[in-house]
């Protein structure tokens, strides 16, 4: 599939909420599917168009199972460690549907929308925790990550007074950068799981994992490490991801003063601007899937076989989709993005993301209008394209 115009993936963003301009091809070969090359010099097909994406990421023939030899993975540290079941996100039906069915009553929308209240009291706090320390400080630390990270840790039932524990061994298994640091971190993290379900079988509690040892555990229907893999997953999940949206959706907004302006003047705007963030960030760039069967789309022909990758961040800034793609729009009508990914593995926890920052940001830049940038925003670290996207560090002042 390899020919001259062959896109290299991953590639670093030279701007940390603007995709790789080397993913879309050059002009006028643009092509929504296209061949890739991986580090290890592996042909797979990058996808880069909206409507494609939607349509591969529902269709059964391409699959997420990862203990396939196919299954392509684009950094060496991830390709280095052992094969291990992924539970949730690299499971296909049925065993995936039996999964996810068990969690999404945590996760829907009325659930989500009685945590509101909780995540208010824990924005609220650490708000007033910034003020009484004083300018200058790193939002992410103070801010951006505790705000998930307690919110998580009060779903799950896990302590928070272990955050730093948890919170580093994310890290690691994230962003490396050897294999060594994913095996090491995978470790720590399974024993740690294995101590808190052995403490709360001897002593439940009311958190989402006390539900699942009750309900599956006990009654044979998950075994104990399937339930230590969920738990994982579930938490670095779930506190990784957002703390990147809220740091780098707060530099995106200061970096756009007219749209920040729209967001303080309207609080109707909220939810649409929470969606265009999401759409304009994109920040879980790069969905693995293998083909199990052949799939004519876009005018090529994927194998059985065949790796795909599907551009997120790429899908989400096609013209075809969203007039002026590259333009932040706030009031723009975004809800057909592909942030959470499409189909049967759609983000469990989209709801619960979407009420942490439509909470957080409003809250961040009424209780702190002067917020500002504390460096010139090219001195800001960001992360490598291999992996999760977002700031290494925002610091600010107000």
């Amino acid at each position: 599939m390899a020919d001259a115009e062959t896109i290299s993936f991953p590639q670093n963003r030279t701007c940390p909420y603007d995709p790789p301009a080397g993913y879309r091809g050059t002009a006028p070969e643009r092509r929504p599917v296209a061949p890739a090359r991986l580090y290890d010099g592996r042909t797979v097909w990058l996808v880069t168009g909206h409507a494609e994406a939607r349509a591969l990421l529902t269709d059964q023939r391409l699959s997420s199972n990862r203990e396939n030899p196919e299954f392509p993975l684009f950094a060496r540290r991830l390709a280095e460690t052992s094969l291990r079941r992924v539970e949730l996100l690299g499971v296909d039906d049925p065993e995936h549907n039996v999964q996810r069915r068990m969690l999404i009553p945590s996760f829907t929308v009325r659930r989500t929308a009685a945590l509101r209240p909780r995540i208010q009291e824990i924005v609220d706090g650490l708000l007033d925790a910034m003020v009484r320390q004083g300018p200058p400080t790193d939002l992410i630390e103070a801010f951006a990550l505790p705000v998930p990270s307690m919110v998580i840790c009060a779903l799950l039932g896990v302590p928070y007074e272990d955050h730093e524990f948890f919170e580093a061994q994310s890290r690691r298994l994230l962003r490396g950068p050897e294999a060594s640091d994913v095996e090491e971190a995978r470790e720590a993290l399974d024993a740690y799981f294995r101590e808190l379900i052995a403490r709360k079988r001897a002593t439940p509690g009311d958190g989402l994992l006390d539900e699942l040892i009750a309900d599956r555990l006990e009654t044979g229907e998950i075994d104990g490490e399937q339930l230590v893999r969920l738990a994982e997953i579930l938490l670095v999940a779930g506190h990784e991801t957002t703390a990147n949206m809220i740091s780098l959706g707060t530099f995106t907004l200061l970096r756009h003063p007219d749209q920040l302006a729209r967001l303080r003047g309207s609080k109707g705007l909220v939810p649409s601007a929470v969606e265009e963030l999401l759409r304009f960030l994109s920040i879980a760039d790069g969905i693995s899937r293998v083909a199990v069967e052949d799939i004519e789309v876009a005018g090529v022909t994927i194998r059985a076989g065949d790796g795909v990758v599907l551009s997120v961040a790429t899908s989400n800034r096609d013209e075809a989709a969203y007039p002026s793609p590259d333009e932040l729009d706030l009031g723009r009508n975004a809800r057909n993005h592909v942030a959470f990914g499409f189909g049967i593995h759609q983000c469990l926890g989209q709801n619960l993301a979407r009420a942490e920052m439509e909470i957080a940001l409003p809250a961040l830049f009424d209780r702190l209008p002067g917020l500002r940038l504390a460096v010139p925003a090219e001195e800001i670290p960001f992360k490598p394209g291999d992996t999760i996207q977002g700031l290494l560090e925002l610091p600010v002042a107000w």
